[in-house]
Protein backbone atom coordinates (compact mmCIF):
# COMPACT_ATOMS: atom_id res chain seq x y z
CA UNK A 1 0.00 0.00 0.00
CA UNK A 2 1.11 3.42 -1.02
CA UNK A 3 0.94 5.74 1.75
CA UNK A 4 0.66 9.97 0.50
CA UNK A 5 1.52 12.31 3.60
CA UNK A 6 -0.57 15.68 2.18
CA UNK A 7 -0.10 19.21 3.58
CA UNK A 8 -3.72 19.90 4.89
CA UNK A 9 -5.08 21.88 7.91
CA UNK A 10 -7.15 18.03 8.37
CA UNK A 11 -8.42 15.29 6.64
CA UNK A 12 -11.70 15.38 4.95
CA UNK A 13 -13.21 13.07 6.79
CA UNK A 14 -12.39 14.82 10.51
CA UNK A 15 -15.39 15.95 11.83
CA UNK A 16 -14.45 19.17 14.46
CA UNK A 17 -17.10 20.66 16.32
CA UNK A 18 -16.85 24.34 15.39
CA UNK A 19 -15.14 25.85 18.89
CA UNK A 20 -12.44 22.98 18.32
CA UNK A 21 -11.62 24.08 14.88
CA UNK A 22 -11.59 27.65 15.72
CA UNK A 23 -9.21 26.87 18.45
CA UNK A 24 -6.97 24.30 16.32
CA UNK A 25 -7.33 26.32 13.40
CA UNK A 26 -7.74 23.61 11.31
CA UNK A 27 -8.60 26.09 8.33
CA UNK A 28 -5.08 27.53 8.42
CA UNK A 29 -6.74 30.79 8.62
CA UNK A 30 -8.75 30.55 5.35
CA UNK A 31 -11.04 28.13 4.99
CA UNK A 32 -10.16 28.10 1.20
CA UNK A 33 -7.44 26.01 1.79
CA UNK A 34 -9.34 23.47 2.48
CA UNK A 35 -10.99 23.44 -0.81
CA UNK A 36 -7.92 22.32 -2.26
CA UNK A 37 -6.54 20.25 0.17
CA UNK A 38 -9.29 17.99 0.24
CA UNK A 39 -10.27 18.06 -3.70
CA UNK A 40 -6.30 16.93 -3.41
CA UNK A 41 -6.48 13.94 -0.96
CA UNK A 42 -9.95 12.85 -3.13
CA UNK A 43 -7.74 13.00 -6.11
CA UNK A 44 -5.27 10.74 -5.33
CA UNK A 45 -6.97 8.23 -3.21
CA UNK A 46 -6.12 5.61 -5.77
CA UNK A 47 -6.17 1.95 -5.79
CA UNK A 48 -3.78 0.78 -3.56
CA UNK A 49 -3.18 4.23 -2.00
CA UNK A 50 -3.90 5.98 1.26
CA UNK A 51 -3.83 9.59 2.16
CA UNK A 52 -2.77 10.82 5.60
CA UNK A 53 -3.50 14.29 6.16
CA UNK A 54 0.04 16.08 8.15
CA UNK A 55 -2.53 18.53 10.30
CA UNK A 56 0.02 21.46 8.79
CA UNK A 57 2.81 20.38 10.78
CA UNK A 58 6.28 21.31 9.23
CA UNK A 59 8.94 19.97 11.66
CA UNK A 60 12.33 19.46 10.55
CA UNK A 61 12.95 17.01 13.64
CA UNK A 62 9.85 14.59 11.84
CA UNK A 63 11.80 14.21 8.83
CA UNK A 64 13.29 10.73 9.43
CA UNK A 65 10.06 9.54 10.52
CA UNK A 66 8.01 10.88 7.52
CA UNK A 67 10.98 8.92 5.68
CA UNK A 68 10.41 5.99 7.39
CA UNK A 69 6.42 5.95 7.23
CA UNK A 70 5.10 7.37 3.94
CA UNK A 71 6.39 7.03 0.21
CA UNK A 72 5.83 10.33 -0.79
CA UNK A 73 4.91 14.33 0.46
CA UNK A 74 2.20 16.23 -1.32
CA UNK A 75 2.22 19.90 -0.88
CA UNK A 76 -1.33 21.68 -2.04
CA UNK A 77 -0.28 25.22 -2.22
CA UNK A 78 -1.49 28.86 -2.39
CA UNK A 79 0.03 32.39 -2.76
CA UNK A 80 3.17 30.79 -0.60
CA UNK A 81 5.33 33.32 -2.35
CA UNK A 82 4.64 35.98 -0.57
CA UNK A 83 6.69 38.04 2.03
CA UNK A 84 3.91 37.24 4.75
CA UNK A 85 4.51 33.41 4.52
CA UNK A 86 8.73 33.27 4.09
CA UNK A 87 9.28 31.86 6.92
CA UNK A 88 6.35 29.45 6.07
CA UNK A 89 8.07 28.96 3.07
CA UNK A 90 11.62 28.30 4.83
CA UNK A 91 10.22 25.63 7.50
CA UNK A 92 8.92 24.03 4.13
CA UNK A 93 12.16 24.34 2.81
CA UNK A 94 14.17 22.77 5.37
CA UNK A 95 11.68 19.71 6.00
CA UNK A 96 11.73 19.00 2.30
CA UNK A 97 15.87 19.48 2.47
CA UNK A 98 15.78 16.82 5.19
CA UNK A 99 13.45 14.07 2.80
CA UNK A 100 14.79 11.07 1.06
CA UNK A 101 10.90 10.59 -0.83
CA UNK A 102 8.97 12.22 -3.60
CA UNK A 103 8.19 15.59 -2.91
CA UNK A 104 5.58 17.14 -5.72
CA UNK A 105 4.00 20.90 -5.37
CA UNK A 106 0.80 21.27 -6.38
CA UNK A 107 -0.39 24.65 -7.71
CA UNK A 108 1.65 26.97 -6.42
CA UNK A 109 1.42 31.05 -6.66
CA UNK A 110 3.24 34.01 -6.17
CA UNK A 111 1.24 36.75 -4.97
CA UNK A 112 1.57 40.40 -7.43
CA UNK A 113 -0.63 43.09 -8.07
CA UNK A 114 -2.84 42.24 -11.68
CA UNK A 115 -0.07 44.39 -13.67
CA UNK A 116 2.56 41.56 -12.77
CA UNK A 117 5.37 43.61 -10.93
CA UNK A 118 7.33 41.59 -9.21
CA UNK A 119 9.53 43.85 -7.22
CA UNK A 120 7.33 43.28 -3.70
CA UNK A 121 9.10 39.75 -3.68
CA UNK A 122 12.97 40.83 -4.79
CA UNK A 123 13.69 40.77 -0.90
CA UNK A 124 12.70 37.09 -0.67
CA UNK A 125 13.85 35.58 -4.03
CA UNK A 126 16.58 33.53 -1.88
CA UNK A 127 13.82 31.97 -0.09
CA UNK A 128 11.87 30.99 -3.60
CA UNK A 129 15.25 30.24 -5.24
CA UNK A 130 16.12 27.43 -2.40
CA UNK A 131 12.41 26.45 -2.15
CA UNK A 132 12.52 25.34 -5.68
CA UNK A 133 15.32 23.81 -5.88
CA UNK A 134 14.57 21.54 -2.96
CA UNK A 135 11.22 20.56 -4.09
CA UNK A 136 13.02 19.84 -7.75
CA UNK A 137 15.32 17.74 -6.57
CA UNK A 138 12.67 15.36 -4.93
CA UNK A 139 10.58 16.08 -7.82
CA UNK A 140 10.37 15.67 -11.75
CA UNK A 141 8.40 19.82 -11.97
CA UNK A 142 6.69 22.22 -10.03
CA UNK A 143 2.73 22.49 -10.52
CA UNK A 144 1.98 26.35 -10.38
CA UNK A 145 -1.45 27.61 -10.52
CA UNK A 146 -0.83 30.56 -13.56
CA UNK A 147 0.74 32.45 -15.97
CA UNK A 148 2.23 35.09 -13.65
CA UNK A 149 4.08 32.10 -11.59
CA UNK A 150 5.34 30.43 -14.35
CA UNK A 151 6.70 33.92 -15.78
CA UNK A 152 8.35 34.11 -12.36
CA UNK A 153 10.17 31.36 -11.59
CA UNK A 154 11.22 30.82 -15.29
CA UNK A 155 12.64 34.54 -14.41
CA UNK A 156 14.44 32.88 -11.36
CA UNK A 157 16.05 30.77 -13.62
CA UNK A 158 13.73 27.74 -13.04
CA UNK A 159 12.21 25.97 -16.41
CA UNK A 160 11.11 22.70 -14.48
CA UNK A 161 7.56 24.08 -14.19
CA UNK A 162 4.47 23.61 -15.39
CA UNK A 163 0.75 25.87 -15.16
CA UNK A 164 -2.23 23.54 -14.01
CA UNK A 165 -4.30 25.71 -12.18
CA UNK A 166 -5.14 24.58 -8.52
CA UNK A 167 -6.48 21.39 -7.73
CA UNK A 168 -10.01 22.30 -6.23
CA UNK A 169 -10.82 22.76 -9.76
CA UNK A 170 -10.45 19.05 -10.32
CA UNK A 171 -12.68 17.73 -7.36
CA UNK A 172 -15.25 16.03 -10.07
CA UNK A 173 -12.34 15.29 -12.77
CA UNK A 174 -12.81 16.02 -16.08
CA UNK A 175 -16.99 16.83 -15.30
CA UNK A 176 -17.61 20.52 -14.45
CA UNK A 177 -21.19 21.14 -14.69
CA UNK A 178 -22.03 25.66 -14.19
CA UNK A 179 -25.66 26.14 -15.41
CA UNK A 180 -28.02 29.27 -15.20
CA UNK A 181 -30.73 28.29 -13.19
CA UNK A 182 -33.09 31.73 -14.24
CA UNK A 183 -32.57 33.79 -17.09
CA UNK A 184 -32.10 36.68 -15.06
CA UNK A 185 -31.49 37.51 -11.22
CA UNK A 186 -34.33 39.30 -9.69
CA UNK A 187 -34.93 40.72 -6.59
CA UNK A 188 -36.26 37.60 -4.98
CA UNK A 189 -32.93 35.66 -6.10
CA UNK A 190 -30.17 33.73 -3.55
CA UNK A 191 -27.13 35.37 -4.22
CA UNK A 192 -24.10 34.81 -2.40
CA UNK A 193 -21.46 37.22 -2.18
CA UNK A 194 -17.39 36.77 -0.51
CA UNK A 195 -14.77 39.21 -0.04
CA UNK A 196 -12.01 40.04 2.37
CA UNK A 197 -10.66 42.59 4.54
CA UNK A 198 -8.13 43.65 1.91
CA UNK A 199 -10.28 44.04 -1.05
CA UNK A 200 -12.48 46.52 1.27
CA UNK A 201 -9.67 48.33 2.09
CA UNK A 202 -7.76 48.59 -0.69
CA UNK A 203 -10.79 47.70 -3.55
CA UNK A 204 -13.79 49.26 -2.30
CA UNK A 205 -15.80 46.24 -1.78
CA UNK A 206 -18.28 47.21 0.98
CA UNK A 207 -19.51 49.68 -0.97
CA UNK A 208 -20.91 46.94 -3.77
CA UNK A 209 -21.59 44.58 -0.99
CA UNK A 210 -23.87 47.31 0.57
CA UNK A 211 -25.71 48.32 -2.47
CA UNK A 212 -26.30 44.83 -3.16
CA UNK A 213 -27.99 44.32 0.11
CA UNK A 214 -29.94 47.14 -0.39
CA UNK A 215 -31.40 45.26 -3.72
CA UNK A 216 -31.67 41.96 -2.62
CA UNK A 217 -33.04 40.49 0.66
CA UNK A 218 -31.95 37.15 0.06
CA UNK A 219 -28.34 38.15 -0.14
CA UNK A 220 -25.83 36.48 2.11
CA UNK A 221 -22.05 36.83 2.76
CA UNK A 222 -19.61 34.23 3.15
CA UNK A 223 -16.58 35.11 4.93
CA UNK A 224 -13.41 32.63 4.89
CA UNK A 225 -10.48 34.15 7.26
CA UNK A 226 -10.28 32.70 10.90
CA UNK A 227 -11.38 35.94 12.53
CA UNK A 228 -14.30 36.26 10.34
CA UNK A 229 -15.10 32.51 11.98
CA UNK A 230 -14.37 34.34 15.43
CA UNK A 231 -16.21 37.25 14.65
CA UNK A 232 -19.39 34.85 14.05
CA UNK A 233 -18.87 32.63 17.08
CA UNK A 234 -17.36 34.71 19.83
CA UNK A 235 -18.15 38.15 18.76
CA UNK A 236 -14.19 38.68 18.74
CA UNK A 237 -12.91 41.48 17.23
CA UNK A 238 -9.91 41.55 18.83
CA UNK A 239 -7.83 41.13 15.35
CA UNK A 240 -6.71 43.40 12.79
CA UNK A 241 -9.67 42.45 10.79
CA UNK A 242 -11.86 41.63 12.98
CA UNK A 243 -12.17 45.64 13.65
CA UNK A 244 -13.54 46.51 10.20
CA UNK A 245 -16.57 47.86 10.55
CA UNK A 246 -17.52 47.94 7.15
CA UNK A 247 -17.83 43.68 6.44
CA UNK A 248 -20.89 41.92 7.37
CA UNK A 249 -18.81 39.59 9.58
CA UNK A 250 -18.58 42.68 12.29
CA UNK A 251 -21.08 42.73 14.71
CA UNK A 252 -22.19 46.32 14.09
CA UNK A 253 -22.89 45.30 10.44
CA UNK A 254 -26.44 45.12 9.72
CA UNK A 255 -25.99 41.89 7.43
CA UNK A 256 -24.54 40.13 10.87
CA UNK A 257 -27.64 41.27 12.68
CA UNK A 258 -30.19 40.42 9.76
CA UNK A 259 -28.29 36.73 10.40
CA UNK A 260 -26.90 37.06 6.43
CA UNK A 261 -23.54 35.96 6.86
CA UNK A 262 -21.66 32.31 7.27
CA UNK A 263 -18.46 30.61 7.49
CA UNK A 264 -17.88 27.27 7.05
CA UNK A 265 -15.37 24.82 8.20
CA UNK A 266 -15.99 22.05 6.01
CA UNK A 267 -15.74 22.12 2.20
CA UNK A 268 -18.85 19.87 2.27
CA UNK A 269 -21.59 21.74 3.92
CA UNK A 270 -20.58 24.76 2.18
CA UNK A 271 -20.42 23.25 -1.20
CA UNK A 272 -24.27 21.69 -0.16
CA UNK A 273 -25.20 25.11 0.65
CA UNK A 274 -24.40 27.04 -2.05
CA UNK A 275 -25.97 24.29 -4.56
CA UNK A 276 -29.18 26.17 -3.83
CA UNK A 277 -28.02 29.75 -4.60
CA UNK A 278 -28.51 31.27 -8.12
CA UNK A 279 -25.45 33.20 -8.44
CA UNK A 280 -21.74 34.23 -6.45
CA UNK A 281 -19.68 36.55 -7.07
CA UNK A 282 -16.93 38.64 -5.36
CA UNK A 283 -13.43 38.71 -4.60
CA UNK A 284 -12.78 35.15 -3.32
CA UNK A 285 -11.40 32.78 -5.78
CA UNK A 286 -11.88 29.86 -3.34
CA UNK A 287 -15.45 31.25 -2.54
CA UNK A 288 -16.30 30.89 -6.01
CA UNK A 289 -14.89 28.07 -7.03
CA UNK A 290 -16.81 26.60 -3.78
CA UNK A 291 -19.95 27.45 -5.90
CA UNK A 292 -18.51 26.57 -9.23
CA UNK A 293 -18.20 22.87 -7.46
CA UNK A 294 -21.80 23.37 -6.69
CA UNK A 295 -23.08 23.86 -10.03
CA UNK A 296 -23.69 27.70 -9.55
CA UNK A 297 -22.77 30.20 -11.65
CA UNK A 298 -19.99 32.65 -10.73
CA UNK A 299 -18.17 35.37 -10.97
CA UNK A 300 -14.65 36.54 -9.52
CA UNK A 301 -13.93 40.64 -8.69
CA UNK A 302 -10.35 39.97 -9.67
CA UNK A 303 -8.06 41.43 -6.76
CA UNK A 304 -4.23 40.51 -7.44
CA UNK A 305 -2.67 38.04 -9.15
CA UNK A 306 -3.17 35.10 -7.25
CA UNK A 307 -7.16 35.27 -8.38
CA UNK A 308 -6.54 36.54 -11.90
CA UNK A 309 -3.83 33.27 -12.94
CA UNK A 310 -6.63 30.97 -11.94
CA UNK A 311 -9.42 32.87 -13.59
CA UNK A 312 -7.42 33.48 -16.65
CA UNK A 313 -6.43 29.85 -16.57
CA UNK A 314 -9.56 28.20 -15.82
CA UNK A 315 -11.42 30.87 -17.95
CA UNK A 316 -13.56 32.03 -14.76
CA UNK A 317 -16.15 34.74 -15.65
CA UNK A 318 -14.44 37.45 -14.18
CA UNK A 319 -14.00 41.53 -13.91
CA UNK A 320 -11.01 43.36 -11.92
CA UNK A 321 -12.33 45.06 -8.84
CA UNK A 322 -10.45 48.35 -9.77
CA UNK A 323 -12.67 49.06 -12.45
CA UNK A 324 -15.89 47.92 -10.75
CA UNK A 325 -18.51 50.71 -10.07
CA UNK A 326 -19.90 50.99 -6.32
CA UNK A 327 -23.05 50.95 -7.57
CA UNK A 328 -22.43 47.27 -9.33
CA UNK A 329 -25.65 45.19 -9.68
CA UNK A 330 -24.62 41.63 -9.65
CA UNK A 331 -27.44 41.07 -12.20
CA UNK A 332 -25.32 42.91 -14.62
CA UNK A 333 -22.52 40.60 -13.72
CA UNK A 334 -25.10 37.70 -14.09
CA UNK A 335 -25.76 38.67 -17.64
CA UNK A 336 -22.96 38.91 -18.95
CA UNK A 337 -21.31 35.83 -18.16
CA UNK A 338 -20.40 33.03 -20.08
CA UNK A 339 -19.34 29.37 -18.42
CA UNK A 340 -18.94 28.55 -22.19
CA UNK A 341 -15.12 27.95 -22.04
CA UNK A 342 -14.67 27.48 -18.63
CA UNK A 343 -17.08 24.47 -19.01
CA UNK A 344 -16.28 23.35 -22.55
CA UNK A 345 -12.20 23.30 -21.94
CA UNK A 346 -12.48 21.89 -18.11
CA UNK A 347 -11.55 18.62 -19.95
CA UNK A 348 -8.36 19.44 -21.53
CA UNK A 349 -6.85 20.79 -18.75
CA UNK A 350 -7.94 17.53 -16.20
CA UNK A 351 -5.98 15.81 -18.61
CA UNK A 352 -2.68 18.23 -18.18
CA UNK A 353 -3.39 18.10 -14.44
CA UNK A 354 -3.52 14.16 -14.66
CA UNK A 355 -0.33 14.25 -16.90
CA UNK A 356 1.90 16.46 -14.57
CA UNK A 357 1.00 13.60 -11.80
CA UNK A 358 1.36 10.76 -13.88
CA UNK A 359 4.95 12.47 -14.47
CA UNK A 360 5.63 13.09 -10.73
CA UNK A 361 4.67 9.41 -9.75
CA UNK A 362 1.03 10.07 -8.53
CA UNK A 363 -1.97 7.99 -9.58
CA UNK A 364 -5.57 9.81 -9.13
CA UNK A 365 -8.73 8.33 -8.64
CA UNK A 366 -10.71 9.34 -12.12
CA UNK A 367 -8.19 7.79 -14.40
CA UNK A 368 -6.98 4.85 -12.23
CA UNK A 369 -9.61 4.71 -9.54
CA UNK A 370 -13.32 4.47 -9.09
CA UNK A 371 -14.22 8.20 -9.59
CA UNK A 372 -13.99 9.07 -5.78
CA UNK A 373 -17.13 7.02 -5.57
CA UNK A 374 -15.71 5.50 -2.12
CA UNK A 375 -14.24 9.04 -0.72
CA UNK A 376 -17.69 10.09 -1.16
CA UNK A 377 -19.60 7.75 0.47
CA UNK A 378 -18.07 7.70 3.02
CA UNK A 379 -18.36 11.68 3.65
CA UNK A 380 -21.33 11.39 2.96
CA UNK A 381 -21.84 9.26 6.22
CA UNK A 382 -20.63 11.85 8.53
CA UNK A 383 -22.36 14.25 10.00
CA UNK A 384 -20.41 17.99 9.92
CA UNK A 385 -21.07 20.77 11.96
CA UNK A 386 -23.01 23.52 10.13
CA UNK A 387 -21.97 27.00 8.35
CA UNK A 388 -21.35 29.37 11.15
CA UNK A 389 -23.65 31.78 11.68
CA UNK A 390 -23.71 35.51 13.31
CA UNK A 391 -24.32 35.16 17.01
CA UNK A 392 -27.33 37.09 17.73
CA UNK A 393 -29.34 34.46 19.99
CA UNK A 394 -29.57 34.62 23.81
CA UNK A 395 -31.17 31.59 23.93
CA UNK A 396 -29.96 28.72 26.99
CA UNK A 397 -29.43 26.05 24.14
CA UNK A 398 -26.47 29.22 22.21
CA UNK A 399 -25.33 29.40 25.09
CA UNK A 400 -24.54 26.39 26.71
CA UNK A 401 -22.39 24.84 23.73
CA UNK A 402 -20.20 28.06 24.10
CA UNK A 403 -19.46 27.80 27.85
CA UNK A 404 -19.47 24.34 28.14
CA UNK A 405 -16.57 24.25 25.89
CA UNK A 406 -15.02 27.04 27.62
CA UNK A 407 -15.37 25.31 31.00
CA UNK A 408 -13.42 22.47 29.13
CA UNK A 409 -10.83 24.47 28.25
CA UNK A 410 -10.32 26.44 31.67
CA UNK A 411 -10.17 22.56 33.41
CA UNK A 412 -7.46 21.70 30.95
CA UNK A 413 -5.42 24.63 31.37
CA UNK A 414 -5.64 24.22 35.14
CA UNK A 415 -4.73 20.43 34.95
CA UNK A 416 -1.93 22.20 32.35
CA UNK A 417 -0.63 24.56 34.84
CA UNK A 418 -1.03 22.49 38.07
CA UNK A 419 1.73 19.80 35.96
CA UNK A 420 4.26 22.27 35.59
CA UNK A 421 4.14 23.74 39.10
CA UNK A 422 5.16 19.81 39.86
CA UNK A 423 7.70 19.77 37.00
CA UNK A 424 9.07 23.13 38.26
CA UNK A 425 9.14 21.95 41.94
CA UNK A 426 10.99 18.80 40.84
CA UNK A 427 13.58 20.83 38.82
CA UNK A 428 14.26 23.48 41.36
CA UNK A 429 14.95 20.11 43.93
CA UNK A 430 17.01 18.69 41.36
CA UNK A 431 18.84 22.03 40.85
CA UNK A 432 19.43 22.59 44.25
CA UNK A 433 20.88 18.97 45.06
CA UNK A 434 23.31 19.70 42.24
CA UNK A 435 24.69 22.85 43.78
CA UNK A 436 25.46 21.29 46.63
CA UNK A 437 27.12 17.85 44.70
CA UNK A 438 28.71 20.65 42.69
CA UNK A 439 30.10 22.84 46.37
CA UNK A 440 31.67 19.14 47.83
CA UNK A 441 32.87 18.01 44.81
CA UNK A 442 34.23 20.99 42.50
CA UNK A 443 35.26 19.16 39.93
CA UNK A 444 34.53 21.33 36.48
CA UNK A 445 33.61 18.21 34.17
CA UNK A 446 31.34 16.62 37.21
CA UNK A 447 29.68 20.21 37.48
CA UNK A 448 28.93 20.46 33.81
CA UNK A 449 27.50 16.77 33.82
CA UNK A 450 25.42 17.87 36.88
CA UNK A 451 24.20 21.40 34.68
CA UNK A 452 23.48 19.46 31.48
CA UNK A 453 21.39 17.08 33.70
CA UNK A 454 19.41 19.11 35.18
CA UNK A 455 19.55 22.60 33.14
CA UNK A 456 17.09 21.66 30.08
CA UNK A 457 13.81 20.81 32.40
CA UNK A 458 14.55 23.60 34.12
CA UNK A 459 14.68 25.85 31.55
CA UNK A 460 11.46 23.69 30.12
CA UNK A 461 9.62 24.56 33.24
CA UNK A 462 10.63 27.45 33.47
CA UNK A 463 8.99 28.45 29.66
CA UNK A 464 5.69 30.24 30.16
CA UNK A 465 2.80 28.54 29.01
CA UNK A 466 1.92 30.07 25.90
CA UNK A 467 -1.93 28.09 25.69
Amino acid sequence: MKRILLRSGKSPFDVVPVEEALHRDVIATNAGNLIFSDAAHKILTAPGTEVFSNGMRTEVKAASQINEEYDAFVVPLANAFRPTFEPGLQRLTRLIGKLKIPVVVLGVGAQFGVTYNPERLKPMEGSVREFCAAVLEHSASIGVRGEFTERYLNDLGFRDVEVIGCPSMFLHGDRLPVEKKAAALTAQSRISVNGSHTAVRGGGLHKVIARAHQRYPNLLYIGQNLSDAKQLYWRDVDSVGGRVVEMPTHPDHPMYREGKARVYIDPVTWMDDLREFDYSFGSRIHGNIAALLAGTPATVLAFDSRTLELCRYFEIPHRLLSEVPEDLDPADLYEEADFTALTGNHKERFDRFAAFLDKNGLQNTFTHGDGGAAFEKKLRSLSFPAGVRPWNETDVASLTSRFGWLHHRIRELDSQNAQLKRDLAKSRTGARAAAKAASVIPSPSIYRRAKRAVGGPLRRALKPNKS
